[in-house]
């Protein structure tokens, strides 16, 4: 399998349009002849079209340099990963790599024929001085098909595609466009061709005082899903994104829950921890051998005594290869759909009366409670301390979440304070990264000794992070008190 990552922009010409000189945008020096193809593609889709509902497309497509099944995952007018695999046999359905891909998307259902899109297709290269290739621009002759409901529509597009070029061009090239007539389009063609059936789905965040915590919770709902593919295939920042996604969850659901049935929103909780679970092994390995990885780099060659490199890199590959088997086993579960079709049912339905009072209520209850868990932990020394630090900063997690609710309508007094409880947070996480990779060094060494291996690099290693921990308390402390300033959390006064 394949995987590229596409950035093109999308735009509708009325009858008539012609396609302007594009040379002199972002460094255009010549615009290619047009070369034709004709393009046939059938999307396949749940029956209630939950792939096009979570920015993910499904096709397999005949005619092009490119035919074969493709995934599309990612909204149109940004950074879209496309995976390919061939095609097989035209009556066969997509392979079981892709249905792998598409299953938190799906939430596990089958996927069958949706739409049809045939196009009539003139690209053309914009290429730079030196005969680089900085974009593909393409006009597409469009008529699409709904392949349940029989709708069936025209129209004519304009995509540009970057190859080496950047953004600046993709604004140079629409300036050039909407000045000939051409109007940005904000969705794919299998959206147009399916767009009656979508209107059915009545996806808008409700209104009234719940209705900022229901949207964000449907935002981290939708990142989990738009991660799957490609933390399934082992990527780091999507198992990232994937784990913080869950953490939101976890914390929005507990900070909020008079908003839901108290024994389904718990539910979803524990299954949701039962993922973070999975996801937070497989990220814990890639951050500690990354990690200490650079810290014996990081150290004069005369300092190394033993093969402490490859015993460092041994393990950890180990660990990640069974962490990363483990939550590929757990995603192929039918364990994982079952808890996004519940999740769905939750930030989809009806949430409680509430008012706007109540929700910064629990904004400031989450935040007290952080504020009184952090001051305890600081009056404890030694590995309780650290124990303590650790939940504090937990807490602070639940506390951010919080406020990130807000933000969008309070602004940049929320925003302040996003950005100081963030950085409270990592304080945290680096004096807790620092006792983790101190109780890994020291089974690392005597692991080595056990072996008969020299273990003075280990013991300088856990001093080292030792010594660094001891600078983390009074970083913390002013961390905390610019966080709690009262002009910085004026607006949550009530």
């Amino acid at each position: 399998m394949a995987t590229v990552v596409e950035r093109e922009r999308k735009y509708s010409g009325d009858e008539g349009f012609r396609l302007p000189d594009l040379t002199g945008c972002g460094g255009v020096v010549t615009m290619s002849d047009a070369t034709v193809s004709d393009l046939d593609a059938v999307y396949w889709d749940t029956d209630d079209l939950r792939l096009l509902r979570s920015g993910h497309a499904l096709r397999r497509r005949t005619g092009g340099h490119d035919a074969g099944w493709h995934l599309k995952v990612g909204a149109v007018g940004g950074a879209r990963v496309e995976h390919q695999f061939p095609a097989g046999e035209s009556d066969a359905g997509p392979p079981a790599e892709l249905v792998a891909l598409i299953r938190g998307a799906s939430r596990g259902r089958p996927v069958a024929p949706a739409a049809r899109v045939v196009n009539h297709r003139r690209e053309r290269r914009l290429q730079d001085a030196d005969g680089r290739v900085l974009a593909e621009v393409a006009e597409d002759d469009v008529r699409a098909e709904d392949l349940v409901d029989g709708t069936a529509q025209t129209w004519h597009e304009i995509e540009v595609e970057l190859v080496d070029g950047d953004d600046g061009l993709l604004d140079a090239v629409a300036e050039r466009l909407r000045a000939a007539g051409a109007r940005e389009v904000p969705v794919s063609k299998s959206h147009r061709a399916v767009a009656a059936r979508l209107a059915r789905f009545d996806d808008r965040v409700p209104d009234g005082a719940a209705g900022p915590v229901l949207g964000y919770a449907r935002e981290q709902r939708d990142a989990l899903v738009g991660n799957h593919a490609a933390a399934y295939q082992g990527d780091e920042d999507a198992v990232h994104d994937m784990r913080v996604a869950v953490r939101r969850l976890r914390a929005t659901l507990r900070t909020f829950r008079g908003l839901w049935d108290r024994r389904k929103s718990e539910a979803v909780r524990a299954e949701l921890r039962w993922l973070g679970g999975e996801l937070g092994r497989v990220r814990d390995v890639q951050v500690m051998a990354a990690r200490l990885d650079t810290a014996v780099h990081d150290l004069p060659d005369e300092l190394v005594l033993g093969p402490v490199p490859a015993r460092v890199g041994e393990r950890f590959a180990a660990e990640l290869a069974r962490s990363t088997a483990a939550l590929r086993a757990a995603l192929d579960s039918d364990r994982y759909p079952e808890l996004l079709a519940r999740l769905d049912r939750l930030v989809e339905s009806p949430a409680g009366e509430v008012d706007r009072r109540w929700v910064d209520r629990r904004i400031r209850r989450v935040l007290r409670r952080a504020d009184d868990r952090l001051d305890a932990a600081l009056a404890v020394a030694g590995p309780a301390g650290d124990v303590a630090l650790h939940e504090a900063r937990k807490k602070y997690k639940a506390a951010r979440y919080a406020v990130e609710v807000r933000e969008p309508a309070v602004g940049k007094p929320a925003a302040r304070l996003v950005k100081r409880l963030k950085a409270l947070q990592d304080l945290l996480g680096t004096h807790q990264d620092s006792v983790v990779t101190r109780e890994v060094l020291r089974r690392q060494a005597l692991q080595a000794y056990a072996e008969g291996e020299n273990t003075f690099t280990y013991g300088l290693l856990h001093a080292r992070q030792a010594e660094a921990a001891g600078h983390d308390r009074p970083a913390v402390i002013r961390a905390r008190d610019r966080a709690r300033r009262r002009r910085v959390r004026r607006w949550l006064r009530g």
